[in-house]
């Protein structure tokens, strides 16, 4: 695993996700907007430029497009191959690439192995296939105990896991990012690629929880 980083990119996105959170939401909008606001005035930034980001992340891009991806490998073994040889062109291949160029690799569930994502020094995440990065996972205890103790972070996480499973866990820099490819569930066959992505969390494809169970 690479430990040199160059992280000048991910700090200062803390945002408040979930709709269980629709106040505090909210008002860290309007407290977003009010400084927002200050720096326009300023002629620091551009408010449509901000607005453009915001959204492309929170709607056209996010957990969605990753959820795509897993449910094509499932489906299409042709695609799944190209996934584990190039995750960077398979993934660009559906129209999702990362915003600063950054490569990815593809890291497979089996029923042997469980995959873990984590970024040890900062919190590199994959913008392009998930969206806007939760705020765990950036926090240094997460960070840290991932790598140390990452089977009794995975049962804080309610993913209890057999000690027979082995957990690999994957540093994620500025240059290499990854995408956990969960296991596909039971009794999954004949599901169209769209059916089979509702089953896909973004936690799953971190790999804090697997396919089929929402965190």
């Amino acid at each position: 695993m690479s430990t040199h980083h160059h992280h000048d990119h991910d700090h200062g996105q803390d945002h408040q996700q979930g709709h269980d959170h629709d106040n505090r939401y909210s008002d860290m909008q309007a407290r977003v907007k009010a400084l927002e606001t200050v720096l326009t005035e300023k002629g620091l930034i551009d408010p449509k430029a901000i607005d453009a980001i915001v959204e492309t992340y929170e709607t056209k891009i996010g957990p969605r497009n990753g959820a795509r991806v897993v449910a094509k490998a499932w489906s299409d073994p042709d695609f799944a191959e190209w996934l584990r040889t190039d995750a960077t062109a398979a993934i660009a291949s559906l129209g999702y690439t990362g915003r600063q160029g950054e490569h990815m690799r593809a890291v497979f569930n089996t029923p042997d192995t469980h995959n873990l994502v984590v970024c040890t020094l900062c919190s590199c995440y994959p913008w392009a296939v998930l969206g806007l990065p939760p705020v765990w996972y950036k926090a240094p205890a997460y960070r840290s105990r991932a790598v140390i103790d990452p089977r009794n972070v995975l049962a804080e996480f309610g993913l209890t896991l057999p000690e027979t499973k082995k957990i690999r866990v994957w540093d994620s820099t500025a240059e290499l990012r990854y995408l956990v490819i969960p296991e596909r569930p039971e009794a999954t066959d004949g599901l169209s690629e769209e059916a089979l992505a509702d089953l896909v969390s973004r936690d799953a494809m971190i790999g804090t929880a697997v396919a089929g169970v929402k965190p």
